[in-house]
């Protein structure tokens, strides 16, 4: 409800001119929150109800165990608050907090468009990348059960217009840090990173937790099993 709310309050309380909008409200409707609340927190966003958080958005930077580069991006009505819970789930976690630029350069901004397979017969590879050639997606990947459409940032909206003007249904799309360089894991250090993201998913006032890790099937089967 906070990403509906911020994105009402930016760009406003319209979605035919605020994509924002309109992607966040597409994931709080996909994730069954009720319409009546939706409304609210557009009403809240836009200044047409009294209410709303003054809240803001924060990236963290840290590093996790075996060297792993973490971001936090948190949006929170209360900056000390945040920054006290993400350094507490660091520190627990075997983390570390960095400063400001020693961490962020290792991630690129993109978007990122998840496309769903779909019924049997339905949305294969070609569909997607003939729909989205010409509005600046730079790859699609097959992730076994969904379609990943990547591109630059900008070109996020022209990419999840071009998806729904050929009539294929998205799940998601959102903006993204995509690592430039990934760190190899084994079954202890997968163990020890996804404890770390667990807990600092777990807080409220975090939003998204990038990690330039990597794990090969095996050790994801393993680590997943316990």
């Amino acid at each position: 409800m906070k990403n509906i709310e911020v994105a009402a309050r930016t760009g406003g309380g319209d979605t035919d001119g605020n994509p924002t909008l309109f992607d966040a409200i597409q994931k709080a409707r996909k994730t069954s929150v009720p319409l009546d609340n939706i409304e609210r927190a557009v009403k809240r966003g836009s200044g047409a109800e009294a209410g709303g958080s003054d809240w803001q958005t924060i990236m963290y930077e840290g590093y996790g165990p075996n060297g792993v580069a973490v971001l936090i991006e948190c949006l929170t009505d209360n900056r000390n608050r945040a920054a006290m819970e993400v350094r507490t789930a660091m520190s627990r976690n075997a983390g570390s907090m960095a400063d400001p630029g020693s961490v962020s350069y290792l991630f690129n901004r993109k978007g990122v468009v998840i496309v769903p397979y779909g019924d049997a017969g339905g949305i294969v590879e070609d569909d997607v990348l003939i729909a989205v050639l010409d509005a600046g997606a730079e790859e699609v990947n097959d992730l076994g059960d969904s379609f990943e459409v990547i591109s630059e940032a900008t070109d996020l909206v022209p990419v999840r217009t071009a998806l729904q003007g050929a009539g294929i249904d998205y799940e998601s799309a959102d903006m993204s840090f995509l690592p430039s360089v990934q760190v190899s894991l084994d079954e202890d250090g997968a163990r020890k990173v996804f404890r770390l993201i667990d807990a600092l998913e777990d807080l409220d006032d975090v939003q998204n937790v990038y990690a330039n890790f990597d794990v090969s099937d095996d050790v994801l089967e393993a680590v997943t099993a316990d």
